[in-house]
């Protein structure tokens, strides 16, 4: 698409607000970590965990300032951005530890400051601010939307609706398409109910029978304030690439909105959020891909690539740091790592840094430095060998959230249980082998399915004397180490 006189605005008030961060930072070292995963991937549990650990104290044997005792002290300090909303840190840590659930899911975009005293390898004492921006993965896949016409977004949103298992979901939406005529006069009755079929076919998408990712505009989904506004009321059309909308017609009228969608929810994201962002950790869940099936599992693959695409990566450089911030630092984390035994980390971490391979090849040359992580902020399950006949099968011990059924036994949420949550392959690769590489939720019954993880409670911790429990992660000291050690030595 043609590089566009808003384009050149945009780009005009990106370095504008680039030279105002230098400024501010430049006797304030100062980084701007962004954290997002797509729905249920754990991100207010991973920023509440990182910064209890940082603040309250942690077991980071990994992250090197941390366990060398160099960093003296962090604290939480005022926001920098007056308009956004502040990380609720302290519900969400009382959610996880005194009334053991877990935080309601990211709807919405928020920060938190956390201030670093700490001294370097050479003994200078210094301060690092870091500045954490909470956002949902799904907003994140609207940015290829700002280089797409209403039209093209069209064809490959039908094209998509088309496959299975999305195809059965989006029956209803599909039917009622095939009453439209694009050219006939705009009619916003249509439209309403379009919309409407639309965003109900994302929402059966996203059900953890099938476990979509790939589910854009993201405000359709989470909508927030603008519900019921002409900005989220269109869906696509059966219409040519490259075609011209008729003035007064049906196209035209999804054509304007599908433009106010960019203008209202898109660019002011990019602009005043993602576009300052200097190191990014994106969350999946992968598990709940491999309890779907094969289909979510390459959802989830191409999800990732979208988002990858979007950053603006490279090495940061003072220039860079001037006209226009770039991510040098990316981290893929595959989440709930405690759901499996600590033999299948490694091929968790496998599964997904295949799943990013890709993109992370075209990206390769940028200078920015990438990598990818087995993890859980919180750890809600330990370890155990079960007696199995003659053998002993490594298990996890943890309690099963209220609702939560295997082999035909519901769990109450109270009760402490022993599974044997299988073994992950050794070479990933076979996973993405088509859609018959392993059995899942959407087309089998959860007892024939090949993998089934069940969700677990957070940990009962036990407090010493006076002081708060420790969390108990695995691997967000190596995460830690990726995204900020380098700041700290």
């Amino acid at each position: 698409m043609a590089f566009s006189f808003q384009d050149m605005v945009e780009e005009a008030r990106l370095s504008a607000q680039a030279l105002i961060d230098y400024g501010e930072h430049f006797f304030n070292p100062t980084v701007r970590l962004g954290v997002t995963g797509l729905s249920r991937a754990g991100k207010t549990v991973f920023i509440t965990a990182l910064i209890h650990g940082l603040t309250r104290g942690g077991r980071f044997p990994v992250f090197d300032a941390y366990a060398s005792g160099r960093i003296a002290r962090a604290h939480l300090a005022p926001q920098p951005d007056d308009a956004v909303p502040r990380f609720a840190y302290e519900s969400h840590l009382r959610a996880l530890v005194e009334e053991r659930h877990w935080p309601s899911s990211t709807v919405d975009i928020s920060e938190l400051r956390l201030v670093i005293d700490y001294q370097r390898s050479n003994g200078a004492d210094r301060t690092l601010t870091l500045d954490i921006v909470d956002y949902p993965g799904e907003w994140l896949l609207d940015l290829p939307l700002l280089q797409k016409s209403f039209e093209q977004w069209s064809a490959e949103s039908l094209a998509l609706s088309r496959e299975a298992p999305r195809a059965h979901l989006a029956s209803e939406w599909h039917a009622h398409l095939a009453t439209l005529r694009p050219e006939a006069r705009e009619d916003e009755q249509a439209t309403l109910t379009a919309a409407k079929l639309f965003t109900d076919y994302l929402r059966a998408c996203r059900d953890e029978r099938f476990a979509m990712s790939l589910l854009p505009p993201g405000r359709f989904l989470m909508p927030g304030n603008l519900a019921g506004s002409p900005a989220l009321t269109f869906a696509p059309l059966d219409v040519p690439i490259g075609g011209q909308a008729p003035e007064g017609s049906l196209w035209a009228m999804m054509v304007r909105r599908f433009e106010a969608y960019k203008d209202v929810v898109v660019r002011p994201f990019f602009r005043d959020h993602f576009a300052r962002l200097d190191r990014q950790i994106v969350l999946a869940d992968a598990l709940s891909a491999f309890n779907s099936g094969p289909e979510a599992l390459h959802d989830l693959e191409a999800a990732l690539a979208g988002i990858l695409d979007c950053f603006n990566i490279g090495r940061s450089t003072i220039l860079s740091s001037l006209f226009r911030p770039r991510i040098d630092r990316i981290l893929f984390a595959a989440t709930k790592a405690d759901h499996l035994h600590h033999s299948s980390h490694d091929r968790l971490e496998a599964v997904l840094r295949r799943a990013v391979s890709g993109a992370v090849a075209r990206a390769e040359n940028t200078g920015a430095a990438i990598d990818v992580v087995a993890l859980a902020a919180v750890r809600a399950t330990r370890e155990a060998q079960v007696a199995h006949g003659r053998d002993k099968l490594p298990s996890i011990l943890g309690t099963p959230a209220a609702g939560e059924s295997a082999g035909g036994e519901f769990f109450d949420g109270n009760t402490e249980v022993a599974t044997f949550p299988g073994d992950l392959p050794l070479d990933p690769e076979p996973l993405f082998n088509g859609n018959d590489a392993f059995r899942g939720l959407s087309t089998l019954a959860a007892e024939k399915s090949d993998f089934r993880f069940l969700r677990f409670r957070p940990p009962k911790l036990e407090r010493e004397g006076t002081n708060e429990p420790t969390l108990p992660h695995i691997r967000l000291d190596r995460a830690l180490q990726f995204l900020i050690g380098d700041k700290l030595a």
